[in-house]
């Protein structure tokens, strides 16, 4: 396996982007042993790429992006606007000599319809992947699909659901970003998604059924490192779980039970429980 490990803006900082935060967030992820860090990309877009490309060279510390899309951005009702959007979000990654983009890029995050995926909404949704993607392979960056729960999206809840449409987009571009936090409340068990996935898997959120610390909830991490290493994983494993240390972080992210770690002693625990995890297994 050739695995980076990644630890999330929002283990240190809100996950709003500002330009303070932002460099607090790069110098503790440098100073604290992880490969990359993962960037939350405001849905404004307003981001200044040369002053966090100084940062992140100042600390010799990798980078990728995300983005969610917003009511705004919602796919099936805004195509043009969401592609316009995502292309944005592939020009600061690119500006910032990253080659990954991953997030809720199916749908954004909160709508309902109030019914199942209609197979209009998903050609529309194939379309846009098909656009970005190829947007996204000149620039040289691999845009990964995240799916979330059922109770932030009805579009793609699972590492299936990402897949199919995958597979209507036809773009190589295009890929899977999987969250341990949502596959605990979608998936049958942690190996089948993953080995379905399988070389498109290139990037995964760390992250316990609460969002505290690993080994303190009821995600499965044996049957989860072993499916990894039977597909030979090469990607991004990212530390995303929040702390009710930070101040406001229990109301952007609804973590309302306080948590037993500060977000220093999260982040240190987090990763090394992966790293034992990892080498557990290969």
């Amino acid at each position: 396996m050739k695995l980076k490990y990644a630890a999330s803006l929002h283990s240190w900082v809100l996950p709003q982007w500002n330009p303070e935060a932002g460099k607090f967030a790069i110098e503790q992820t440098a100073k604290h042993g992880f490969d990359i860090i993962e960037i939350l990309l405001p849905g404004s877009m307003e981001f200044d790429v040369s002053t966090v490309k100084r940062q992140l060279n100042q600390n010799n510390l990798g980078v990728v992006c995300s983005l969610n899309l917003s009511k705004e951005t919602h796919i099936p009702a805004h195509p043009e606007k969401a592609l316009g959007t995502i292309k944005k979000a592939l020009d600061i990654t690119a500006g910032l000599d990253a080659d990954f983009l991953g997030g809720v890029l199916h749908g954004g995050i909160g709508v309902v319809t109030g019914d199942v995926l209609q197979q209009q909404e998903k050609e529309i949704i194939a379309e846009v992947w098909h656009k970005a993607g190829n947007y996204a392979q000149s620039l040289g960056i691999t845009i990964g699909i995240e799916p979330i729960n059922r109770y932030e999206s009805y579009v793609c809840n699972t590492a299936a659901n990402v897949l199919e449409i995958i597979n209507m987009a036809n773009s190589p571009a295009l890929a899977v970003h999987l969250d341990t936090f949502h596959m605990n409340i979608e998936e049958n068990n942690f190996r089948d998604p993953v080995t379905a996935s399988g070389k498109l898997l290139k990037h995964v959120h760390i992250t316990e059924s609460h969002r505290g610390m690993p080994g303190e909830g009821t995600v499965n991490w044996d049957e989860f490192f072993l499916a990894l290493k039977e597909i030979d994983f090469e990607g991004n494993l990212v530390l995303e779980n929040f702390s009710s240390s930070v101040p406001g972080m229990q109301q952007a992210v609804s973590l309302w039970q306080k948590s037993p770690h500060n977000a220093l002693e999260l982040a240190l625990g987090s990763l090394a429980f992966i790293k034992d995890g990892i080498q557990k297994v290969i």
